[in-house]
């Protein structure tokens, strides 16, 4: 049994998701931060659990033929805990995330020697993010000055360290867009110049909290989300005009800055109230022949160009001739339903967020489609009730969940909850398409659609976040008596 303090020399034989290298000591998992997979390495324990324990890499014996120096030399050297892989190359990256998938697929979800498909890559992972979320923050140096509660600090806007609400500032990214960078320099200035205070969590003051920016890669179209502690912010013009000029400096153009309200304790990102400060409350996005309203609250794929392979993956998977019935759950602004609407029958949409329905249905116009339908509410609630025809469903849609061909699940990182497969099961489709952002969960949600009679066919992982841990899977179910 291994002990706090103690040494060893390992082989890093994995990595977590948190981009820890995964190595074995007496008989131990030893989660090692600094390590890739590939190292052999001299490690100290820090912390020693019942079978697994955490360590500091002392001293690299031999480096990995996939270790690189991390080319952020920014926010990585300053512990932004924005990119987990940075230390990997990227054919090392997708080679451990499509391992990653067959082995959660094995391990949890029991399939033996799972049928994973090469995982689709990027040919320039950089930049490709859509949508930056930035906590703001001026130093936490709150302190009173005659009674008045001042802040101090310099203003910062980047990322979270690791495990904590320490706000790193960062002024360049390899993953962001260079409009979010430019949005994000240009608040900066802004609140350096205007002694515009952050939002501090131990006083429950400040004025901004977060910025969040999303661009359209398609047509170039920027929107701007200030979430603010307040109604207003002082001086607003200013800030307008120096967003907009920064943005147009970096090949964008700004179309809409919306204000978010939250007043709220904690550490929830937005509040409930979105109003515009200047320009549209959308932007739109191109993603092959589709186009897409993005307003401030809505879901949306934040890797453009991986999306399209993924959504033609999926489409792939559903095997539509133009007969089927599609139920869309879990949809946001229904981009799956709709990229494929025009090789089904019917389309319906379930989703729990309002505004991402609306989306969904100004989408369907904006597209030309006629064969679809978007319903709100909870997935795991609303199917059942769909399919118990209660009075206040539409007969129309309850008739096309009914006779539903294909179901794709997009579900959260949590997975499906379970009764929202077994309703599923009672519909009955021939295939199930699931794209999922977690192996685990995904794993064992495909198991228990095992036990209610559909078996897993094929998967093929699709990187959809580069420079992270995370990896987004398309799987392809169907029916046992198929």
């Amino acid at each position: 049994m291994a002990k706090k303090g103690q040494s060893y020399q390992v082989e890093i034989m994995d990595m977590s998701e948190q981009g820890q290298g995964i190595g074995r000591a007496d008989g131990m998992a030893a989660f090692v931060q600094g390590a890739v997979v590939g190292d052999i390495a001299e490690i100290e324990f820090t912390k020693v659990k019942k079978h697994y324990g955490f360590a500091k890499l002392k001293k690299l014996v031999k480096p990995s033929p996939s270790r690189i120096e991390p080319i952020c030399k920014d926010g990585f050297s300053k512990g932004c805990g924005g990119c987990a892989l940075a230390r990997l190359d990227y054919p090392g990256q997708l080679a451990l995330k499509e391992r990653m998938v067959r082995e959660k697929l094995g391990r949890l979800g029991g399939i033996q020697e799972p049928d994973v498909k090469p995982i689709i890559g990027m040919e320039e992972p950089f930049h490709y993010r859509n949508k930056a979320q930035f906590p703001v923050s001026t130093g936490g140096n709150m302190m009173r000055k005659g009674g008045i509660l001042e802040n101090l600090g310099d203003p910062a806007v980047g990322f979270y360290k690791p495990r904590s609400h320490d706000v790193v500032d960062c002024q360049e990214c390899m993953i962001q867009s260079p409009a979010a960078m430019a949005a994000a320099d240009a608040l900066r200035r802004f609140m350096k110049e205007d002694n515009i205070s952050a939002w501090d969590e131990r006083w429950e003051k400040g004025l901004m909290r977060h910025l969040i920016v999303k661009t359209a890669f398609g047509t170039g179209e920027v929107m701007v989300v200030l979430v603010i502690n307040g109604k207003g912010i002082p001086n607003s013009a200013k800030l307008i005009e120096m967003l907009d000029e920064a943005i147009c400096e970096a090949g964008f153009s700004l179309e809409s800055i919306m204000l978010n309200i939250n007043k709220k304790k904690g550490s929830q990102i937005m509040g409930e109230v979105c109003v515009p400060l200047a320009g549209k409350q959308t932007i739109l996005e191109t993603v092959g022949d589709m186009s897409f309203e993005i307003s401030p609250m809505s879901f949306f794929q934040v890797n453009p160009m991986q999306m399209k392979k993924l959504y033609d993956k999926a489409r792939e998977y559903a095997g539509l001739t133009g007969t089927e019935n599609v139920l869309d759950l879990y949809c946001g602004l229904g981009a799956i339903g709709l990229y494929c609407a025009g090789d089904a029958a019917r389309v319906v949409g379930i989703e729990s967020v309002k505004n991402a329905v609306l989306d969904a249905n100004r989408n369907a116009v904006i597209n030309g489609i006629v064969n679809a339908r978007f319903v709100c509410g909870k997935a795991e609630e609303e199917l059942p009730r769909i399919l118990a025809s209660e009075d206040d469903v539409d007969e129309e849609i309850a008739e096309a969940v009914k006779a539903a061909d294909v179901v794709f699940l997009d579900p959260p990182r949590a997975g499906c909850r379970p009764e929202l497969l077994e309703a599923v099961a009672q519909v009955g489709p021939r295939r199930i398409v699931y794209v999922s952002c977690d192996p685990a969960t995904l794993a064992r949600d495909v198991k228990l659609l095992g036990d209610m009679g559909y078996q897993f066919v094929e998967a093929t992982p699709v990187d959809m976040f580069p420079w992270t841990g995370s990896v987004e899977t398309v799987v392809k179910i169907q029916r046992e008596d198929i």
